[in-house]
């Protein structure tokens, strides 16, 4: 069951009723109180069953009185601690939703006390006719963002980052992998909040190499505050993985083979003290037949249509590679920490590809072309931070610094032979290209947060991103018929530098006017410096040189109605104004033409967009259930959108352009329920309408689009467990045409194993088809295109995990960590660019 924040007025620490098991939230803001040496620590158990009672709520009280000291949140395995307490006599309150209170009195020293084991007698406590249980739940609802627990739901074991975006609500992934959330793909992918070189070539290949095991959570955050970078008008996705705080030595291991792709991947962490390891590696492949279809319909100015194009081709792609993190943090002192973190990835796929084209305008012809393609990709990301904490709660510095770099390279080989097959005609024509393209990327970042008071925090920072990205590219074709052995072709080959600095500062400043209501305003100012240039073939216009600044607004309004009878209920009024830089994806020159007759290419002359969103959104609890109900509107000037026309050749061009204006408006609506104890339902439908005009090229197109997904759960006796996950999509809006409906579904059956340290995972993903059809139709005033691309979805996979170690654990610091989210990143292979 989902949960929000404690109703205004409820006491420091507690949990709105019917929300349990959620993981700690912010400890609660509490009056200051005199410091000292003493420490207080024990343990929470259920009194029947033995077993801790996780994210129970501990508060210190005095004698006298019922305003809270200090306080703090369970861990995992019900423990707690509390430091720096002053030597008296004071009362310890404990509670959890479930359970009833228990207060006891304690006497704290100037050294440990230690009040070992306190246990919580069960209430039974029932909201309606659902029951509440101590456990997390799939899908969280928190004021300013939607929490999806991967590690909860077992259909995503043995899968894919990708196959658990499509289960994130108001998140949406095409069938190719490509990522929308409410519906633009202006969208900023976060890895543990912090920007990776892993998504820089392309968001979609990513998704294949994170393995879903790995992954804790995902946060999507659709009005980010003025402390994030500016860029993602759609919003922020992060993906959180796992990482242990547990003392002593752990880990796992975990092995999944499936008809679609196979991995296999292990974490081992260590903690003692004030030194803290984690580590993972991962290895997976994956295979992909696939097959397509292409006619293409010139428009005459009197409006008949004359098939100009025919295609059909199939091929399949072989892919694989390892994703491997290594984490190091370290407390030399009380208040102080410093992090080291590195990650990288490797990734390869290639395909072999026959396509026969038959051609009738502008002139005749048939042949067949037989293609290799290929695509390297390795990056790594390079990370420390240092942050000072304060006897003053809330109050922090912190410096963080990052380095990452990208580097790919995709290339082709293509034979062409005359006629309808490559075999035993003779060949006509060859062509070679590579295209090297690199990202590095610097960032410098520093913050401080400082609190007026109990309800007023102001929090400042400024950083500095340098990025230096270039496109090494080159072509190799026959210079005619009686020569077919490749030569460089110095028109078609050049090299881009592309160089962007971004600075920037902000500040925000958080208050409450009342118990019931509460305010954030922000603004951050960003100064973009960006210059880029060929090597070669320079003209007045090749390069690229923009210097803009920009002041970008943001507020929010909480309202939190007393309501006993409605606890929990939060409205939200936010208004963020973001901006959406083109990164190499959109700006990289090099001509894809591995299809002669359908190429495409990036444009270095793009601007940024500028977009206006405004939400409002209802939070509240309806007889047990979570219901989070919210209307948003983005209002997007400038907007980049890929597109298309055909040359004089015949040759359909694909390039991205600034059309004009994209408008957005719609209401989405999440709810999460309990029917019986051991049986849990979410669900969220998303409709909206688009709104896409550019008066500049004379197009514009409209349409109401909507998703909706469905998860369920179920836990039976002896550590079975039982999920099942559906979702719908409607056809996609586009400025020069539309793209069909698709679904996607997957059930899993899970076994707990050796004493709950391992399970065996069996899933099936789209079982009642082997593939669907991401049918698209373009219609522009010069053609009408229809394409199907027939996508193999089907698969079955059996995963089995394994987990070691017992520890004890320690509590969790707060951290800080880089989170560069400034550019509109790309969402299929080749060309992307891309606190804790």
């Amino acid at each position: 069951m989902a949960q929000t924040a404690p109703p205004a007025g409820a006491p420091a620490g507690t949990r709105p009723a019917g929300a349990p098991g959620q993981a700690p939230a912010a400890k609660p803001v509490l009056p200051q109180t005199p410091q000292g040496a003493g420490r207080l620590t024990g343990i929470i158990q259920d009194a029947a069953t033995k077993k801790p009672v996780e994210y129970a709520t501990v508060a210190l009280l005095p004698m006298a009185g019922n305003t809270p000291i200090d306080g703090t949140v369970c861990d995992e395995r019900g423990r707690f601690s509390l430091k720096g307490l002053a030597a008296g006599s004071y009362r310890l309150q404990v509670s959890f939703v479930g359970y009833t209170s228990r207060t006891q009195n304690v006497i704290i020293t100037d050294g440990a006390t230690d009040l070992g084991t306190l246990t919580l007698q069960s209430a039974a406590q029932k909201l309606g006719e659902v029951t509440v249980t101590g456990e997390r739940e799939v899908v969280e609802t928190k004021p300013d963002r939607i929490v999806y627990n991967a590690d909860k739901d077992i259909t995503n074991s043995g899968g894919t980052a990708a196959d658990v975006l499509r289960k994130v609500p108001l998140v949406n992934v095409d069938p190719d992998g490509n990522v929308e959330l409410r519906g633009t793909s202006n969208v900023r992918v976060l890895i543990n909040n912090k920007p990776s070189g892993i998504v820089a070539s392309s968001v979609a290949d990513a998704m294949k190499q994170i393995p879903a095991d790995q992954i804790k959570s995902v946060e999507v955050i659709t009005t980010p505050s003025a402390k994030y970078d500016a860029e993602g008008t759609g919003g922020i996705i992060n993906i959180i993985l796992k990482k242990n705080s547990l003392e002593g030595v752990n880990g796992s291991v975990g092995l999944a083979g499936g008809t679609r792709s196979s991995n296999g991947n292990a974490t081992l962490n260590y903690r003692k003290g004030k030194v803290g390891l984690t580590s993972s590696v991962s290895g997976f492949a994956f295979y992909s037949p696939n097959r397509n279809d292409l006619v293409r319909y010139l428009k005459s100015p009197n409006g008949t249509e004359t098939k100009q194009l025919d295609q059909d081709g199939d091929g399949n792609t072989l892919g694989g590679g390892g994703f491997g993190r290594l984490g190091l943090d370290y407390d030399p002192a009380q208040y102080h920490n410093l992090t080291l973190s590195v990650q990288g990835n490797l990734f390869r796929n290639s395909g072999n590809y026959d396509q026969f084209n038959n051609v009738l305008l502008p002139v005749s012809s048939q042949f067949t072309r037989d293609t290799e393609r290929r695509f390297r990709t390795q990056s790594y990301d390079l990370s420390g931070s240092y942050t000072r904490t304060f006897e003053q709660k809330r109050r922090e510095w912190s410096v963080l610094a990052q380095h990452t770099r990208n580097r790919n390279v995709q290339a082709y080989y293509l034979d062409q032979f005359a006629g309808n097959t490559s075999e035993n005609l003779a060949k006509n024509y060859r062509e070679e290209s590579d295209n090297l393209a690199r990202n590095l990327e610097t960032t410098l970042q520093t913050d401080y947060a400082h609190p007026f008071s109990e309800t007023a925090l102001l929090e400042t920072g400024a950083k500095a991103i340098l990025r230096r990205v270039s496109s090494d590219y080159d072509v190799f074709n026959s210079p005619s018929v009686r020569s077919l052995d490749p030569v460089y072709n110095p028109d078609r080959s050049n090299l881009f530098d592309y160089n962007q600095d971004v600075l920037s500062a902000y500040g925000t400043y958080g208050f409450s006017a009342s118990k019931k209501v509460s305010f954030k305003l922000g603004a951050r100012a960003e100064n973009t410096r960006i210059n880029g240039n060929f090597q070669q073939q320079q003209t007045e216009n090749s390069g690229v040189t923009q210097n803009y600044t920009n002041v970008l607004p943001n507020l929010s309004m909480s309202y939190q109605p007393q309501n006993p009878k409605k606890p929990g209920q939060t409205l939200r009024l936010a208004y963020s104004r973001r901006i959406q830089r083109p990164q190499i994806f959109f700006l990289n020159p090099f001509i894809n033409s591995s299809d002669t007759l359908n190429i495409s290419y990036g444009n270095p002359q793009l601007r940024p967009e500028l977009t206006d969103s405004y939400e409002i959104n209802y939070t509240t609890f309806v007889k047990g259930a979570v219901l989070n109900m919210s209307t948003y509107a983005r209002r997007t000037g400038n907007a980049i959108e890929s597109y298309r026309f055909v040359d004089e050749q015949g040759v359909n061009n694909q390039t991205f352009r600034n059309i004009g204006r994209n408008a957005t408006y719609g209401v989405s609506l999440f709810g999460s329920v309990k029917p019986l104890p051991k049986w849990d339902v979410s669900g969220n439908v998303n409709v909206y309408y688009v709104s896409l005009k550019s008066p500049a090229l004379g197009l514009n197109n409209s349409g109401v689009m909507y998703n909706l997904n469905l998860n369920s759960g179920y836990k039976f006796e002896k550590g079975l467990s039982l999920q099942f996950f559906g979702g719908l999509n409607s056809p996609r809006v586009q400025l020069q045409g539309k793209q069909a409906a698709w679904t996607f579904y997957s059930v899993g059956l899970r076994k707990n194993l050796l004493k709950d340290k391992a399970d065996l995972t069996l899933n099936a993903d789209n079982f009642l088809s082997a593939t669907r059809n991401l049918r698209s139709i373009l219609d522009t005033d010069q053609f009408r295109q229809e394409s199907n691309n027939y996508i193999y979805l089907r698969g079955v996979r059996l995963a089995f995990n394994y987990r070691f170690g017992k520890a004890s654990t320690q509590p969790q610091k707060r951290r800080k960590s880089i989170q560069n989210d400034d550019t509109k990143q790309g969402s299929d292979g080749g060309q992307g660019q891309g606190q804790q």
